[in-house]
């Protein structure tokens, strides 16, 4: 399945993205998710991997979060194996994420020589759209509320990395048709703190 693009992001380079941790600190990525957007996209351009953390996944965040045990990750590459292949799918482009300081913060740990021109989140971006939500901004309560149509890849399950990226994509283009946003809107309302432009002084320009 096909997610039409809006006119708001055509032309813009996007990359979609979610992790999970092996809950030790600080977090090791064990499940990477991206989906480049030069255009219209579906399932078939989300990448994945697994990956081989240095120290085991913590028991709580299997039983509680993912589910990914250490038996899971046991005969995958470890993240300098991967890297390179995640690195290029990243530069230069808009980062965009749920609660997306969590996903700035890992990649930064692990890509020391990648920052991302713009990182935009659709947490933030759901606060200002669907304002006083009940049940709180989680992905999960976020993509029930809107009633997101997910389909179109074959993970269907909160907390892996292709199921969340999706969602968030998903949830980025419902937000901005209920919004009715443009680019600068965008830009202001979903913006992490240290990208959004600053203000303009009221009264003008001085």
């Amino acid at each position: 399945m096909t997610a039409s693009l809006p006119a708001v992001l055509t032309g813009r380079q996007l990359a979609v993205v979610d992790v999970e941790g092996n809950g030790q600190q600080p977090p090791e990525i064990i499940e990477i998710a991206v989906l480049p957007v030069d255009g219209e996209v579906s399932g078939d351009h989300l990448r994945s991997w697994m990956i081989r953390p240095e120290r085991p996944i913590t028991a709580m965040v299997t039983r509680k979060v993912h589910g990914i045990s250490n038996d899971d990750v046991a005969s995958c590459p470890p993240w300098s194996a991967v890297a390179s292949e995640v690195e290029p799918l990243l530069t230069e482009r808009t980062l965009i994420a749920h609660n997306a300081s969590v996903e700035l913060n890992v990649l930064t740990a692990h890509l020391p020589a990648w920052k991302p021109p713009m990182v935009l989140d659709t947490l933030r971006l759901a606060k200002y759209v669907l304002p006083n939500l009940s049940g709180g901004y989680g992905l999960d309560n976020v993509v029930r509320v809107v009633e997101l149509d997910t389909s179109g890849i074959t993970e269907q399950r909160y907390h892996r990395a292709g199921y969340d990226t999706w969602c968030a994509w998903k949830l980025l283009l419902a937000l901005i048709e209920l919004g009715s946003l443009d680019w600068d809107k965008l830009i202001k309302l979903a913006a992490l703190p240290g990208f959004a432009p600053p203000s303009e002084p009221e009264g003008g320009l001085w």
